[in-house]
């Protein structure tokens, strides 16, 4: 498939030719016929990439203050790499596609392989969407008019939330193309619309479609117009379509209005608000959220759990089927809004006219290749060749943490890479271009067929861990999974089982990406403890930051919650620095409270271990960011080791050594993958104890499970 992409550093766009996705269960594999620019938000994506770093930093003043913290915590080298990775990331474009479904999810039901459908996919000729984000085409809808559907729910939505009813006056400021679309959905209601363009060639289209209209740039005032237009009175409602740095269009909204008038927000503007403006009429101010209800609800968009409709009638994809059904009955006319047309290869003439041409309003892009010629499951990518004597890894998932730290870590190993398989295939050319892989692909199975590939690195969502984990066993690799190894402890005993069978047979290692006891001060920490004969006492915390309830790695089910998912690192760290086996768990999480999210990320984890030796682990969510994220703290002797941040190294009564500080943070990534590496390539043991990785495994788990009873 090919795929359009911009990016956030340079502003350019470029398409990507990559592996067609594949979909899950709740999905739907569509080949793309049209899609459409969103002349708003496209526009302002390429102007935010080809603005300079200082522009980019005045356009998004919120995202300083993470950058700072970041720093205080984590040093200034980490943060820069950050950033850079940051905007070196593709960012895809588009979401108003329309096109011919191809293959159906086995959860999904009334969609049938053949049926034209309109969908937020993105640009490129093959897509996969949730079942809940797409909607059936009427026959008498052509694909053209069909492309508009998502841009006018938008529109939809922010009048759903001003709730006109027939006969009221409203105003639409801002006569782009979902303005344009509102003030058709306006007059269809019954509606008296006035729209507010400072481009006389769209108010020209608005009054086409029945609106009177008011243009500042010849001098005409929006409040004295949007007065006159209510016959005094004041407006009804104002919905601003308009996108703009400026906080003006809120400030005429107010003061047209009548008491307890309503605005709703639509586009982007300035927020600047006088609050007599608002008090004085008692008025209604709301934002409006995309397409509608289930928008940015991972259940509703992922999973695809729909909403009862006796409870909430109007969700993202009821929106996009009332549109079609106003196209489909004539009463929104989308035919005189469209300005240009471009073949999908030339998409780079397409977006110079978007950021160029004040004329242009629905720029479309045409799909003509065959079907047949978009869904490949594997590509070439231009690998420049590296030492054929070293190791094969193949590499499953490239997340944010595969593409900024795993990957990279095992290219500096020496490793040699196959295959890179992602679910998306884009992400796969992406990240395997960058990284030097041999092949992209979306076929798991290829990859673990391949007999040149000696080991597989799972780095993909929690849920899938053990069952790729197996496979992986079952087909004679050497696996290396990024944390957790399992979710359950029905999942981690087949793992053992697969392990165990796999053994016998041929052994294999198996490694968890505990790369915390590979960082250079927790081995100087093991070198010290080696002089101690005596149990130790660990204080480990880690300020782990808050990440919203419905995350999925809260999902149990999908990221096991964040005591499985991320302080399992805790566990096997203070299971590796007591060289003991552990013998009890106990953990407690923080009580319930209005003010505390009930979930798992707050509590406090007691281990004792064989040899005496005791430890707790703080795992809080509900700290200051400007706090060390972890802290590691060892009382052995009548001595002190802290560590803080995996920056500073303190001792504290330590004959002999005082400190050690690094210039930037180094939590072991790169020594984890170059230990698992160079283990295979040199036949020596497994640089982490299969033993102990099941161990640690099985106590992540219980006390998962101690804190969900509580």
């Amino acid at each position: 498939m090919k795929q359009l992409f911009q990016s956030l550093n340079t502003g350019e766009t470029s398409i990507i030719e990559a592996p067609a996705p594949i979909i899950n269960s709740n999905s739907v594999l569509i080949d793309t016929r049209v899609s459409l620019l969103s002349a708003g938000t496209e526009r302002m994506l390429v102007d935010f990439g080809k603005a300079g770093y200082v522009q980019k930093v005045l356009q998004q003043p919120e995202k300083v203050r993470q950058v700072l913290d970041k720093v205080s915590t984590d040093g200034l080298l980490a943060t820069v790499d950050a950033v850079r990775t940051k905007l070196n990331e593709p960012l895809p474009l588009g979401y108003c596609n329309v096109g011919v479904v191809r293959e159906v999810g086995k959860a999904v039901g009334n969609v049938k392989v053949g049926m034209r459908v309109v969908s937020n996919g993105p640009h490129a000729d093959v897509v996969a969407v949730s079942s809940t984000l797409m909607a059936a085409i009427p026959d008498s809808v052509t694909d053209e008019e069909a492309s508009f559907a998502i841009l006018a729910s938008i529109g939809l939505q922010g009048i759903r939330l001003a709730n006109p009813s027939l006969g009221e006056s409203v105003v639409v400021t801002g006569a782009g193309l979902i303005g344009l679309l509102t003030i058709q959905l306006l007059l269809a209601q019954g509606c008296r619309v006035l729209a507010i363009d400072f481009d006389e060639s769209r108010l020209a289209l608005a009054r086409q479609f029945g609106a009177e209209t008011c243009n500042p740039a010849i001098g005409e005032d929006p409040v004295s117009a949007g007065m006159a237009f209510s016959r005094g009175k004041g407006v009804d409602a104002v919905l601003i379509t308009a996108s703009t740095k400026s906080s003006d269009p809120v400030t005429q909204a107010a003061r047209m209005s009548r008491k307890r008038g309503r605005i709703v927000l639509v586009g982007v503007t300035g927020l600047e608000l006088n609050r007599a403006d608002f008090y004085e009429k008692e008025l209604t101010f709301q934002v409006s959220c995309s397409y509608g209800p289930g928008r940015y609800d991972p259940n509703y968009e992922n999973k695809g759990q729909d909403y009862p409709i006796g409870f909430v009638r109007w969700t993202e994809q009821r929106n996009f089927e009332a549109v079609l059904d106003m196209m489909a009955a004539g009463k929104l006319d989308v035919k005189p809004l469209i300005t240009h047309r471009f073949a999908f290869e030339d998409a780079d003439k397409a977006y110079s006219v978007l950021t160029d041409s004040n004329d242009a309003l629905g720029i479309l892009l045409l799909y003509s290749s065959g079907s047949a010629d978009r869904h490949v499951s594997h590509i070439r990518l231009p690998n420049p060749g590296v030492d054929p004597s070293k190791m094969v890894v193949g590499f499953v998932g490239a997340g944010n943490y595969a593409s900024r730290m795993l990957i990279p870590a095992f290219k500096n190993a020496g490793a040699r890479f196959s295959s890179i398989v992602t679910a998306t295939g884009s992400s796969a050319v992406i990240h395997g271009t960058r990284a030097g892989f041999a092949e992209a692909s979306t076929d798991i199975e290829r990859l673990l067929q391949d007999p040149d590939t000696a080991a597989v690195a799972i780095v993909t969502r929690h849920n899938s861990h053990a069952g790729f984990v197996q496979r992986a066993l079952e087909a004679g690799k050497h696996v290396f999974v990024e944390k957790p190894l399992a979710i359950t402890l029905d999942e981690l005993a087949s793992v053992q089982a697969a392990w165990s069978a796999q053994a016998e047979r041929s052994p294999r290692h198996l490694m968890v990406g505990f790369n915390r006891r590979f960082a250079p001060q927790v081995q100087k920490v093991k070198a010290l403890l080696a002089q101690v004969n005596e149990p130790k006492s660990f204080i480990m915390t880690m300020n782990a930051g808050a990440i919203p309830e419905d995350h999925w790695t809260q999902d149990a089910a999908v990221g096991g919650g964040r005591i499985i998912g991320e302080a399992c690192h805790y566990i096997d760290l203070m299971r590796f620095l007591a060289g003991s086996p552990i013998i009890s768990v106990q953990a407690r999480r923080m009580g319930d409270h209005p003010a505390v999210t009930v979930t798992e990320d707050k509590a406090c984890i007691t281990l004792g271990f064989e040899d005496g030796s005791v430890g707790t682990i703080h795992y809080y969510a509900n700290g200051a960011v400007s706090f060390p994220k972890e802290r590691i703290e060892v009382f052995a002797a009548g001595r002190i080791l802290q560590i803080d941040n995996f920056r500073k190294l303190k001792a504290y009564g330590w004959p002999g050594f005082r400190k050690l500080n690094l210039w930037r943070q180094d939590k072991g990534q790169e020594s984890c993958a170059g230990a698992f590496v160079e283990s295979i390539e040199k036949g020596l043991p497994c640089p982490i104890p299969p033993e102990e990785i099941f161990e640690v495994a099985k106590v992540s788990i219980e006390v998962a499970e101690q804190l969900r009873s509580q």
